[in-house]
């Protein structure tokens, strides 16, 4: 963990989260991580998390009701196409108090890391530290086949190490380190693969902003060991970081109106625009492959291309690229071809740089989805589409 220079001597100073009614804001993370089965190394990958926040109320004592969004997708590590495909999207609501505690309901898997960071109610100088509680969650569902979440206290260590100056902004820095130590108690019946002990540590540095009230930025080295009943030990270490970024509303009536007006004057057919709960989607219908194929023709990559260009206006968006084919052969073959070919749209889009690839996620959703009947030819030209959305946050 780098270390930051001990500010010079300033004025103590009060952390407290400020939340403000209809803010939103998202903070997008990185994460490098290496795996290890019994020691031996097993894959490296690079995942990227997108977690959008609205402050949908706030209460008298100062608490806020942060109504959030987690997605998460992963590619290989080195990697210079998009991300994905989509791996999880949770949905969480929850209370977070001034000084960092959280009122959130079991039924929530998000956020992993509850409670961190918390401050004291009280002025604090550099070289300042304290101790909080917190909790870690964390869904083995897919993993090791555990269906219940597996919860447990975690004891924070911070240290306010003074002023900084981070793009710019002025900033607090938190130093905030803690360990991980838990032993479930397992059941008659729990395969060997439940987990039966977790171990590890995180440290982290978190650039707080005063005047907004909430941290701008993170980073963290951790190491994490997960000990199964069969005797294996899964090694996670690597290194994370995060950006907060600013999200302001998106007027969608306005994007769609101004999108179709720029497709009848570039003469592009075959695609119509609408407003959606997450934002705004361009459907690209009868989208052209070669049979089976997740190449794109000639003919669409000109077409994307003027897409690409209308994207262009909406700067500072996210993408969301989904792939949906017609109903040929088993849904799991029609699964893979969707993935495939919103992979290959969303490379393109980032090829000709349409956006960076952490603005970018695709997913595949097979056949699950049509719009027109699959007996017969013009309702498969219809479900074989791709969509690209404009993301609120």
């Amino acid at each position: 963990m780098t270390t930051v220079l001990m500010a010079l001597p300033v004025a103590a100073e009060r952390f407290s989260f400020n939340h403000q009614p209809g803010e939103r804001y998202r903070l997008v993370t990185q994460v490098d991580e290496n795996v290890y089965l019994n020691g031996v190394f097993r894959q490296r990958v690079d995942i990227l998390n997108k977690i959008a926040v609205h402050v949908a109320d706030v209460r008298e004592d100062g608490a806020g009701l942060l109504e959030s969004s987690f997605l998460t997708s992963e590619r290989a590590y080195d990697s210079l196409g998009t991300y994905g495909p989509l791996e999880q999207l949770h949905e969480s609501v929850f209370w977070r108090a001034p000084e960092g505690g959280l009122e959130i309901d079991d039924r929530y898997l998000m956020p992993i890391v509850r409670g961190v960071p918390t401050f004291p109610d009280e002025d604090l100088d550099p070289g300042d530290t304290w101790v909080g509680e917190g909790e870690e969650v964390h869904d083995f569902s897919r993993n090791f086949g555990v269906a219940e979440p597996f919860r447990f206290p975690i004891r924070v260590n911070y240290t306010y190490l003074g002023r900084d100056n981070r793009g710019g902004r002025d900033v607090g820095v938190l130093a905030i380190y803690y360990t991980v130590f838990h032993r479930p108690t397992l059941q008659v019946g729990d395969s060997f693969n439940t987990p039966e002990r977790l171990t590890g540590l995180s440290e982290q540095l978190y650039y707080w902003d005063f005047e907004a009230g909430r941290a701008v930025a993170y980073s963290e080295q951790f190491e994490f060991f997960v000990h199964l009943a069969s005797g294996q030990v899964y090694r996670f270490e690597g290194t994370a970081s995060g950006e907060l970024v600013e999200a302001t509303p998106l007027d969608r009536e306005r994007a769609v109106e101004e999108i179709r007006e720029e497709l009848e004057a570039e003469g592009v057919t075959d695609v119509s625009v609408e407003a959606v709960d997450e934002g705004v989607t361009l459907t690209l219908e009868n989208i052209q492959f070669p049979p089976d194929s997740p190449l794109l023709v000639p003919a669409e990559q000109d077409k994307l291309r003027r897409i690409g260009e209308i994207l262009a206006g909406f700067p500072g968006r996210d993408i969301l690229v989904t792939g949906h084919t017609a109903r040929v052969g088993t849904e799991e073959s029609s699964q893979i071809l969707s993935e495939q070919r919103a992979k290959a749209v969303g490379d393109f889009l980032l090829q000709i740089g349409a956006r960076s690839a952490d603005q970018m996620v695709f997913r595949g959703l097979g056949s699950r989805r049509p719009i027109g009947d699959n007996s017969n030819e013009p309702g498969r030209r219809r479900n074989r589409r791709v969509e690209i959305t404009i993301l609120e946050n």
